[in-house]
């Protein structure tokens, strides 16, 4: 029995509300035209999350699946998977969308051969295209030459526009509500995951009224106690809170693909001297990098001068990760814009219109006093002038010390 390859989802009700207007959405796609006319690209096919949701404001599910956005010089369109129906039309700028079926395991790469007909050089991501999807690629595409656009396009993506910075601040007040339901939840005998659920629930709820069109998926958080805050990405557990606990609260709502949070040491009751002479140092820092995050700076200075301090304090061997990192469109699943990290090996210059973090960590083994990790978490619009910080929950000891 033949069936069919491709299916018709477009008009399978009506297109949704959009993320950003019609302005920005094109504004980003001529950007990206802007870099296919320099590389002499036919097309582009862009495969990974972030560059499909940023420049069509369709964010896929992945599961074992392939996803395509295809952009000429004329258009865009999205490829999809016959199993999410006609959600990745209503979702798709442009209105243009392309499915395909379970049928045949090459029936991807024949809507993709319907979108590409004369081209002969194609614009890939090449940190995304794996080595199974680029022998298929040459495979299906023998004459056609392929060429990276991956890294000129995360380079547009580091330059947020007033609709995404507009976009951000929104979402950072969230995060703060978050952190404020951690500190709600915070009480001796209560297990992490409580507190995380509530936090969840409680930025889940707020995202529905500010945003009451939009998809509401993978906003979440991590509540960390004890032993767990030594690693910044440590899973919740069912570990309940103890008197003199170091916690840590990390707050991520997610809104259309966009990703910021909020990170912040606590403790539980009290603290011990050792407990806030660390967690002052690291507080010290933090301030000091919010100082540095302006214009002209460049991001592997602004990393060494961070080590110093903690060099003085003999703590040095105690930090774990960058200093900081791009906001945008971003996830712990897929890419971010790694172009814009505050550590010694990136050497970016700040610009305005730049989003990026100052979170600083440290983390004391467990057989020292004062042991656990220690950080704390800002975001930063870079402006013309300096910065404007958009995260406005407490932080040290004077205010994080839950009683």
């Amino acid at each position: 029995m033949n069936r069919e390859r491709l299916q018709n989802y477009v008009g399978n009700g009506e297109a949704v509300q959009p993320t950003f207007s019609a302005k920005e959405m094109q504004r980003r796609q001529d950007a990206v035209r802007g870099v296919m006319r320099e590389l002499k690209l036919d097309a582009a096919l862009f495969t990974s999350y972030h560059n499909i949701c940023y420049l069509s404001d369709f964010l896929f599910c992945y599961f074992g699946r392939r996803y395509g956005l295809v952009i000429d010089h004329k258009g865009s369109t999205s490829v999809s998977a016959g199993i999410d129906g006609g959600q990745p039309w209503r979702r798709t700028f442009g209105g243009k969308n392309v499915t395909y079926t379970d049928w045949q395991k090459d029936n991807y790469f024949h809507a993709v051969r319907g979108l590409t007909k004369g081209v002969k050089r194609l614009g890939i991501e090449f940190d995304h295209i794996n080595l199974d999807t680029m022998a298929l690629l040459k495979s299906e595409f023998p004459d056609m030459e392929f060429v990276d656009i991956a890294q000129p396009a995360m380079r547009l993506r580091m330059i947020k526009s007033e609709e995404e910075i507009a976009h951000i601040t929104k979402m950072t007040r969230i995060a703060d509500i978050g952190g404020a339901a951690c500190c709600e939840a915070t009480k001796v005998g209560v297990p992490e995951h409580e507190i995380a659920l509530h936090s969840t629930a409680t930025m889940v709820r707020e995202i529905a009224k500010v945003w009451p069109h939009g998809e509401l998926m993978d906003t979440w958080t991590w509540f960390q106690s004890g032993i767990n805050t030594d690693g910044a990405h440590n899973p919740v557990t069912s570990r309940k809170l103890e008197r003199g606990d170091i916690l840590s609260l990390n707050c991520f709502p997610m809104v259309a693909g966009y990703y910021v949070a909020l990170e912040r040491t606590l403790f539980c009751e009290t603290a011990t001297d050792e407990n806030i002479r660390l967690w002052e140092i690291n507080c010290k820092v933090h301030d000091r990098g919010k100082e540095l995050l302006k214009p002209g700076n460049k991001c592997s200075d602004i990393a060494k001068e961070l080590n110093d301090i903690y060099e003085q304090h003999q703590l040095l061997q105690y930090r774990s990760f960058g200093y900081g990192h791009s906001f945008g469109v971003l996830c712990h699943y897929y890419g971010r814009e790694a172009g814009l990290e505050l550590r010694e090996d990136c050497h970016t210059v700040l610009e305005p219109g730049m989003v990026i973090s100052m979170e600083p960590m440290i983390t004391v083994p467990n057989h020292l006093a004062g042991a656990g990790g220690y950080r704390e978490h800002d975001i930063l619009v870079i402006t013309k002038d300096g910065n404007r910080n958009i995260t406005g929950h407490p932080y040290g000891p004077q205010h994080m010390i839950i009683k």
